[in-house]
């Protein structure tokens, strides 16, 4: 037996070599400064020994920039709130390659020329602990992988890595800002101990970029432009990060953060399925027929030929089937693709009452969903919409938006503000244009967000004010508009007359409205609790101002006539009414003589 030490650049191989008797064992024990096993290298990234030996030999080491090392110490330690969003990142910096190639081959086809494919795939190995992200985008060359992952070359670093250090600076900032600097690729290092870069660019060879967060180094790649073009980022995982070797989490993922990235995404997905396999023949069958004790002739049995067996296939599978339907005209949209647009982001099982699609120039609450650039940024928004409005589930997505700065930040942005008043205005006007039925049921769900919205929204009070809907003594079962009411008023009417009530019952029976019927007025009858507060917050509808029918002193104009005959008739009554009124102080009753068929106390 024997010991020998052989040393190549940075690998240190131990050999033992043990003979017995006819048999000789060689055991190879590799050890490198990353401090895992070579064989497990060799494995995981599809390298043979001597193309692992060659990648080793050719390797150019390099540091970090100090800004750089600095920052991903911060990040790794301190600013996003949850590691998840390492993937959106990535995925996010692969569209951006994707759409950089795209955008050549307008005017230069032939850049496509490896490759037509744009697209962005997830590979998990669980076995190895390993996450690949690729894409078929523009690609690196050697000296974009060492400027762009290995240095900054922006005067926004030192003004990143100011406010990350600045005291005044809440968490909650701190961990939106990275991609507003573009570093999210750092991010990587929330759930990896090792990051591998390989690229291609068209104009380069094939590269391995290679780091551990302190060092990097760049290689060119031995196995030769085996991408065709593109990026593969491929991470080892933390055991803390195990979790993103799952499928289904890498699904959830996605479809939260990237489902509506313009290029198809890619997961590999195994599924099981039942299929008819041959069964092997292991004993010959004797053809010949048996006799029994009977003399009978005992039949061959027909054996089955195959057998059922379950079977695990494993393929890619598109996970972001939902495109981003606002980006088409509303024209070549269909009304079935906006139902199931609606299902796809609120995982409801119904359809719809109604929905709007709509482009503004310049385009919180956890329905309204925020996208910059088809990347999801939020759904934690307060003030999007106004809480009258929280029931709307919908979609924002803008190209002017800055990416990822802080919510404070956004929330103060000019054009968010913009977009908010486009907003409101747009649901508004998507309610008031309901077909009837479709109202109806709105009106009976949300009739009381919108009676909250006369009060809280002064801006959009009249536009609100279209939409009530409340019974009157014109029809017994049918609820009209305000609209509808002026349109019947009669002439001269100065006033929308209403009276308020428990119910339907009380207030058509109210000996306040007995004297407006009579002379042919319509009464609005207000039976729910908000209601009066709702009128008392409207000056006025239409010009027209609100009169409560069971307010002391009301007056009718009548004319002239009745006017001079109603003052004749009061003072010829004068003692009698105020004999009365004194009668009614007394015994703690109501007055009143408006009364046409009600007794005068009650």
């Amino acid at each position: 037996a024997g010991l020998h030490l052989v040393y190549y650049s940075d690998i240190c191989i131990g050999c033992i070599c043990v003979v017995l008797d006819r048999f000789s064992c060689t055991i190879c024990i590799v050890e490198r400064k990353f401090g895992f096993r070579e064989e497990e290298a060799i494995k995981l990234d599809g390298l043979s020994v001597a193309e692992m030996k060659e990648l080793r030999i050719r390797a150019e080491k390099h540091s970090f920039q100090a800004e750089v090392n600095r920052m991903m110490k911060l990040i790794i330690n301190s600013l996003y709130k949850n590691k998840e969003i390492f993937l959106r990142e990535l995925i996010s910096n692969a569209s951006d390659a994707l759409d950089k190639i795209r955008l050549l081959s307008l005017t230069d086809p032939s850049v496509l020329s490896a490759t037509d494919e744009l697209s962005v795939r997830i590979k998990a190995d669980p076995e190895n602990h390993i996450l690949h992200v690729t894409d078929t985008g523009i690609g690196m060359t050697k000296t974009d992988l060492i400027n762009n992952l290995g240095t900054i070359a922006r005067s926004g670093t030192s003004e990143f890595l100011s406010k990350l250090l600045d005291s005044s600076t809440s968490l909650e900032q701190q961990q939106d800002m990275i991609g507003q600097f573009g570093v999210g690729f750092y991010s990587s290092y929330l759930v990896a101990d090792r990051v591998v870069v390989t690229s291609k660019h068209n104009d380069d060879d094939q590269y391995v970029w290679e780091s551990d967060s302190s060092s990097f180094t760049v290689a060119k790649d031995p196995r030769g432009a085996t991408l065709k073009r593109g990026t593969q980022v491929t991470l080892h995982l933390k055991e803390e990060a195990y979790d993103f070797l799952e499928a289904d989490t890498l699904k959830n993922l996605v479809e939260k953060y990237s489902q509506f990235i313009n290029f198809n995404i890619y997961l590999w997905q195994s599924k099981t399925e039942t299929v008819d396999e041959p069964i092997e023949e292991l004993e010959k069958v004797n053809d010949e027929k048996t006799e029994d004790a009977d003399g009978k002739v005992e039949e061959d049995k027909i054996e089955p030929k195959t057998k059922k067996v379950e079977k695990t296939t494993w393929d890619w599978e598109k996970i972001n089937n939902v495109k981003p339907i606002w980006m088409r005209r509303n024209d070549d949209v269909e009304a079935e693709e906006y139902m199931e647009f609606y299902k796809s982001i609120t995982k409801d099982h119904e359809n719809p009452l109604a929905y709007v699609h709509f482009t503004a120039e310049g385009e919180g609450t956890d329905n309204i969903k925020l996208y910059v650039r088809r990347v999801f940024i939020t759904d934690d928004f307060h003030d999007i919409m106004p809480k009258y409005l929280s029931f709307i589930r919908g979609i924002v997505d803008s190209d002017d938006l800055p990416l990822n700065v802080s919510r404070e930040t956004l929330q103060q942005h000019k054009l968010l503000k913009v977009i908010k008043k486009k907003l409101v205005r747009k649901v508004l006007d998507m309610f008031k244009k309901m077909e009837p039925g479709n109202f109806e049921d709105f009106w009976k769900e949300y009739s009381t967000n919108i009676k909250l919205g006369i009060m809280e929204d002064p801006t959009n009070r009249t536009r609100l004010a279209k939409l009530l809907r409340f019974y009157s003594s014109n029809g017994k079962d049918k609820m009209i508009s305000l609209a509808e009411y002026v349109s019947r008023m009669k002439d001269k009417q100065e006033m929308i007359f209403y009276v308020a009530g428990n119910s339907r019952e009380e207030v058509e029976s109210s000996p306040f409205v007995e004297r407006l019927l009579k002379k042919g007025y319509e009464v609005l009858y207000l039976v729910e609790a908000v209601d009066e507060y709702t009128i008392q917050s409207m000056p006025e509808f239409d010009g027209k101002k609100f009169q409560n029918a069971a307010k002391e002193g009301l007056k009718i104009d009548d004319g002239e006539r009745s006017k001079g005959m109603q003052e004749q008739l009061e003072k010829e009554f004068e003692p009698l009414t105020d004999w009365l009124k004194n009668v009614a102080l007394k015994v703690g009753s109501k007055f009143s003589f408006d009364c046409t068929d009600s007794a005068l106390f009650w």
